[in-house]
């Protein structure tokens, strides 16, 4: 059996955190995806899907401080069943996804954190952006520097000693 969902859209309100008596955090919140399609009529229709998702530790406090609604973000993880009896005796059910690997695809800037590229959480390193997750980080307290220039001379970058666990991203 295989259960895996991976879906592109916008964030539908910001990301709540709890955190369980364990000390890890639970995140939740809501993503709109939506398709376009042409109807038998000919004419251009669209459906709009409204999922529940799920996040679990340092993805969910992550999400928390710099996904926003309205963010785009691409999820990958699995479908789950919540089950539970409401106030009234009924039982009530729905499926949500459980997030394991995450995406931003807004960029930094358009985020308010920081500018430039594309961040990955969970996935491999891309060249755009830095990753959270299974993919090791290799230029961590590296400053960038731009090319040499004949115009202006080579100014030093002050070294700035940072542990990798204080690194959010």
């Amino acid at each position: 059996m295989y259960n895996r969902v991976i879906l592109v859209g916008n964030l539908t309100r910001d990301v709540e955190v709890r955190y369980a008596t364990s000390g890890s955090a639970i995140g939740k919140c809501g993503i709109a995806t939506n398709r376009r399609f042409k109807s038998a009529a000919g004419e251009q229709r669209e459906e709009v899907m409204f999922i529940d998702l799920t996040f679990f530790g340092r993805t969910a406090e992550i999400a928390h401080q710099y996904l926003r609604r309205g963010s785009k973000v691409l999820v990958e993880g699995r479908l789950v069943l919540e089950q539970w009896t409401a106030a009234d005796g009924s039982k009530r059910s729905k499926h949500s996804v459980t997030v394991e690997n995450m995406q931003m695809l807004d960029s930094r800037g358009s985020q308010g954190a920081m500018d430039g590229g594309s961040e990955a959480y969970g996935a491999p390193a891309r060249s755009t952006g830095g990753s959270y997750g299974s993919a090791p980080a290799e230029n961590y307290g590296t400053p960038r520097q731009s090319p040499p220039s004949s115009e202006t001379p080579q100014q030093s970058v002050p070294e700035i000693n940072i542990e990798e666990d204080e690194i959010p991203f």
